[in-house]
């Protein structure tokens, strides 16, 4: 198969949350393939200011809070009035906030639903028919492990992923004739930036190690890989699905057997 396929030059592509972890790794791994990137970000300017020089001194930021009215449609509008046309948006910006599931709140669920579901919907709304009335365009969501694989303090978290999943699915039927695909590719257990504490504690990390038949946790990079195969040319055929890089966790607990071991 030809190199080209996976080439991106001549694109551009908006990633939100790209200032740390998945997003900037996604960002990079966009522009050393061609394409032109405009970032997003929320309350870590520094972050994105860094992504930003590793790619070029060029590269546009841009800030908004997708958790307030508004936020992503001002966000769409400023990408489309400043930087002309997106063919690529990977919607990777989400909230986590866990609590027990007796205890969550209608402004939780309000928070949850405006950044990880509605900021999707209506970047699509603002950045997907121009795509397809130039018969080319991608759509790449960061869904979640959790989206299958529930838990009951993640329950805002994890349903607003199903729900990203089905609103994905429901518009990518819509367009693909248009030669515009939408695809979620859903991350296990990530080793990031903000959870870096927690997986420096020897308990919490052999316990999540323990669940992942490919032994370890993820890294940002392990995302890249799948993520630019479904901004491609060569994934024009693939629409409406949902890739786990989660290492085997969706395929269930590893099986803590060495080798030769009956399990």
């Amino acid at each position: 198969m030809s190199g080209q396929r996976f080439s991106l030059v001549g694109r551009s592509a908006l990633v939100t949350g790209a200032s740390s972890g998945i997003g900037r790794a996604v960002a990079l791994g966009l522009a050393e393939q061609g394409a032109r990137l405009v970032l997003h970000h929320f309350g870590d300017a520094a972050g994105a200011a860094e992504t930003a020089r590793a790619i070029d001194s060029q590269t546009p930021i841009l800030e908004a809070d997708f958790t307030q009215p508004g936020g992503a449609e001002m966000l769409a509008d400023a990408v489309l009035g400043e930087h002309g046309p997106i063919d690529i948006l990977v919607a990777n910006a989400a909230i986590e906030r866990r609590a027990a599931w007796h205890e969550v709140s209608v402004a939780d669920i309000g928070a949850h639903f405006s950044a990880n579901f509605m900021s999707l919907l209506t970047l699509a709304q603002r950045l997907v028919p121009p795509m397809a009335e130039r018969g080319w365009g991608r759509v790449v969501a960061t869904g979640s492990v959790m989206a299958s694989r529930p838990r009951a303090e993640t329950v805002a978290y994890a349903a607003m992923k199903a729900a990203q999943f089905t609103a994905i699915r429901a518009i990518a039927r819509d367009v693909a004739a248009r030669g515009v695909t939408m695809n979620v590719v859903s991350p296990g257990a990530i080793e990031i930036e903000k959870n870096a504490a927690r997986y420096a504690e020897p308990a919490f990390r052999n316990a999540v190690v323990a669940k992942i038949p490919a032994g370890r946790p993820g890294r940002p990079d392990d995302l890249v890989g799948a993520v630019l195969f479904l901004c491609s040319d060569a994934s024009a055929y693939i629409t409406g699905t949902n890739l786990p890089v989660d290492g085997g966790w969706t395929i269930g607990d590893a099986s803590g057997a060495l080798p030769g071991e009956a399990v």
